[in-house]
């Protein structure tokens, strides 16, 4: 592979990956503000810029180890967004804290979405340009599939965890309240165990099938 195309490759890995976990995270913080929370915006992490959202080791280190050593796919977050739930569920009810939970998969899914949608102009590229972008739409859709998929565990503190503990405060499903509350401080070690083993196959299954549906 050239120097040229090479390089084209990783300005397109981590575009893709930058825009898939700092528009996560901005969803989070966005809202959170249409139900009225201004924690986000008072600390200015509604921007674009991705150096208020950088994490030196979500963003920058764990993806570049992960690339470097030949993993099949990359992986990182950024700094999480503020948000008082509180205020949220004041204003919206538990309702508005699930969809502030699962903003940020949202917008996952949906730029995939748009992605896949895209992606079949620039599948045979006639510049550097053209595989530029074709390239960029290719991984914003495995990144965004595979985050996306990921938040949607139900470990804590994942997306998916609160978005389903809102859920059950909504409809008064205690025995999950419950559960949740036990495993929480625990959340992380099941996390690592789950991606640390072939576990992690069977977790992150539906996002092959997303990835391969939406790439044919």
């Amino acid at each position: 592979m050239s120097n040229e195309v090479e390089a084209v490759k990783i300005a397109a890995i981590v575009l893709s990956l930058m825009v898939a976990i700092i528009g996560h995270e901005i969803m989070h913080g966005w809202v959170a503000y249409r139900f009225g929370d201004p924690t986000a915006k008072a600390a200015g992490r509604l921007s674009a810029n991705p150096i208020v959202h950088v994490d030196p080791v979500g963003t920058i280190f764990v993806p570049l180890l992960l690339y470097v050593s030949g993993a099949p796919f990359l992986f990182g977050w950024a700094k999480p967004v503020p948000v008082n739930i509180h205020t949220v569920i004041g204003n919206g009810g538990f309702k508005a804290a699930v969809a502030v939970a699962l903003a940020g998969v949202t917008w996952n899914f949906l730029l995939a979405g748009i992605s896949a949608l895209l992606f079949p102009m620039f599948e045979h590229p006639h510049s550097l340009l053209s595989a530029f972008i074709g390239l960029f739409l290719m991984y914003s859709v495995i990144y965004n599939v595979v985050l996306g998929v990921f938040n949607l565990w139900p470990f804590p503190p994942l997306d998916g965890a609160n978005a389903l503990r809102y859920l059950a405060m909504e409809y008064r499903w205690k025995a999950v309240v419950d559960l949740l509350n036990r495993i929480e401080p625990i959340g992380m070690i099941l996390l690592i165990i789950v991606i640390a083993t072939p576990l992690s196959n069977w977790f992150f299954l539906p996002a092959s099938w997303l990835i391969n549906l939406l790439l044919g």
